[in-house]
């Protein structure tokens, strides 16, 4: 199984905000936007993996201003770690306004998919090949992040939970 690097699967996926993405009062809809990151996600791991990959977890999403009506949101997904069967995918939300050209990144989502097979049983995945330092940066971020979500991490009063 050959490693891929992180831009052989980043996806950007764009589409225009529409009324029925969005309350009354013309803010979209927070589960649109977070439907949207997912299907990027989705898209970075099948393009990595190649098979069929399923959401195994939101670690973190935060939403930084409204998007409405009428927005065009971009959504950025790539890969910052891969494990065996697992990896966790980056996505950054941008909104712009198309009459006025104002662009602001609006949300930030961390998200972890499984590949499997055609039985629905886990199935290894390529590695990853981190090319620049930024990408090394997020790989160490996600390590973190993998390990406080395992419950590897510690703080000064507790032990790991496998000690």
């Amino acid at each position: 199984m050959k490693e891929k690097t992180v831009k052989d699967s980043r996806v950007t996926v764009s589409q225009v905000m529409q009324p029925a993405d969005a309350n009354p009062a013309g803010n979209v809809h927070g589960g649109t936007i977070m439907k949207l990151i997912d299907n990027a996600a989705g898209v970075v791991a099948f393009r990595h993996s190649r098979c069929n990959s399923v959401t195994a977890s939101v670690d973190q999403i935060d939403f930084h201003f409204p998007a409405f009506i009428g927005d065009l949101l971009t959504i950025k997904a790539s890969l910052n770690l891969v494990g065996k069967t697992s990896m966790e995918i980056g996505a950054r939300v941008d909104s712009e306004n198309l009459l006025t050209g104002k662009t602001r990144h609006i949300a930030s989502a961390y998200l972890t998919f499984v590949s499997l097979d055609e039985k629905h049983h886990p199935v290894i995945v390529p590695g990853l090949i981190l090319e620049t330092e930024k990408e090394k940066q997020r790989n160490q971020d996600a390590q973190t992040r993998r390990k406080a979500r395992l419950g590897l991490l510690c703080d000064d009063n507790k032990q790991p939970a496998d000690a």
